[in-house]
């Protein structure tokens, strides 16, 4: 035995294993000079971007004759875009092809510009969403600090990755699921686990300082499975999972519809600050139409006691089509040309869906609507790890079976498509043979699936 020991002393080399000990304490040292305040920053944009939103929402409220003003706000960030912004119009999908293929960066400019361009957006009354313009703010910076520090391509693809986590976990205040979506939004099927650690380092730093400015974000509650009044028995799990495929579906159709829409009016209009133009007007005969300025903005909040907003979805009352309504209001509002994301309109179609699904399948309303928020996102953009964390996060452990089952089955459902072409597929959702669809984007999948079978081409990484 002693000789053993003494043979396992000698074997073991302790100033190597301090060396490398050392190594990995300089290099963690060095992570955390860049990522804190990276992240900080991102925290603090994003603190005063929410506020701002807030103030424009309340304006709007104030001041109804705003509305008409639509089409000039529109056409104003148009021609910015225009003549500063052309380099920056990519959006999130420019920053996932920057951590794909690391190149010129994302330029600083992209930060003023989305923030600017979504407060208009929403002052005016547009449907449009927030986490677009804090994932961007978050992949400016943290462009910057690449240049700043000098870091190699892979580094840059970690930093640009915990930038977007720190600006979807400022922004919602959901830091474990703002660490998921910056590690599987890349690609289908496949999570980045290399940046693991300096993603949730960079979501909690984000939405502690978010938190730390005053910045309070909104509470949705489940009530049923909480106090046993609906056990998660195999009946319940059965209708979360035909509503996880309505769920799917909605997201697959806001997405195919938002493409669709955006590439028609490229070929219709072809002078870019002249779209937002035409998408105000048409937001404006929609208010007209339908009666109702309830799907204009956020639909977080509103003053009157009597409007829908998301909680209203999680209340006794079913409203069968709403989702449908803010599908076609925030489709028109993105596709022409304004800017702000798509995320929380995401929300508010997966509450009102999840409501309307509640009186078909005889389930709690509450627990739907809740469901229908985390996986009509989960379906459009492709992140069911990050949506069951997110459901978590925001109603609790106890309905973690029922989450995941709603996320999952909408993912599966909303196939090959989603709200951000630059997605390669790295695992397709189906057995296929077709090989050609490994490593492609959506926008290449896409463009093979809508063309002519006579000008179909195989899709190449």
């Amino acid at each position: 035995m002693r000789a053993s020991f003494r043979n396992l002393l000698s074997q073991f080399d302790l100033i190597a294993f301090l060396r490398l000990r050392r190594v990995h304490a300089l290099s963690v040292a060095r992570w955390l000079i860049a990522l804190v305040p990276m992240a900080a920053a991102v925290g603090t944009l994003c603190a005063a971007f929410l506020w701002s939103l807030d103030a424009a929402t309340t304006a709007r409220f104030a001041q109804p004759w705003l509305l008409f003003g639509l089409p000039l706000g529109g056409l104003a960030v148009g021609l910015l875009y225009h003549r500063l912004g052309r380099s920056v119009e990519g959006g999130n999908n420019l920053i996932v092809e920057q951590i794909h293929e690391p190149g010129g960066g994302v330029p600083l400019r992209m930060a003023p510009l989305i923030f600017l361009g979504t407060v208009v957006t929403h002052l005016f009354g547009g449907s449009a969403g927030r986490e677009g313009t804090a994932v961007q703010l978050g992949g400016s910076l943290a462009s910057a600090c690449v240049r700043l520090f000098r870091l190699d391509s892979q580094s840059a693809r970690i930093m640009l990755m915990a930038g977007i986590a720190a600006g979807f976990g400022a922004v919602f205040g959901t830091p474990l699921a703002g660490a998921v979506f910056a590690l599987e939004v890349l690609a289908i099927g496949r999570v980045e686990y290399a940046a693991l650690v300096p993603c949730l380092i960079a979501a909690v730093v984000g939405d502690w300082t978010c938190r730390l400015w005053g910045i309070h974000h909104g509470l949705f509650r489940i009530d049923d499975l909480a106090e046993g009044a609906h056990g998660a028995g195999p009946l319940l799990l059965a209708k979360v999972g035909l509503a996880g495929v309505a769920f799917g579906l909605a997201g697959l159709l806001f997405a195919e519809l938002n493409h669709w829409l955006g590439g028609w009016c490229k070929r219709l209009i072809a002078y870019a600050p002249l779209r937002p133009v035409v998408g105000g007007l048409a937001v404006i005969g929609l208010v007209s139409v339908c009666g109702t300025r309830d799907y204009l903005g956020l639909g977080v909040w509103s003053p009157d006691p009597h409007a829908l907003i998301i909680a209203s979805f999680f209340g006794p009352d079913v409203h069968p089509w709403s989702w449908a309504l803010k599908i076609l209001f925030t489709t028109v509002t993105l596709a022409t040309g304004f800017k702000g994301g798509e995320v929380t309109p995401l929300f508010f179609i997966g509450a009102a869906l999840g409501n309307a699904l509640a009186g078909l399948l005889g389930a709690p309303i509450d627990l739907m609507a809740g469901l229908g928020f985390v996986a009509v996102f989960a379906g459009a953009a492709n992140t069911p790890l990050a949506c069951t964390l997110m459901g978590i996060e925001l109603f609790g452990a106890t309905h973690a079976v029922p989450t995941a089952i709603a996320c999952f089955v909408a993912y599966l459902c909303s196939g090959h498509s989603g709200i951000y072409l630059s997605q390669r597929i790295a695992v397709p959702k189906v057995a296929t043979q077709d090989a050609s669809i490994l490593g492609a984007t959506l926008r290449q999948a896409r463009t093979v699936r809508t063309a002519s079978p006579r000008t179909v081409a195989p899709v190449k990484d």
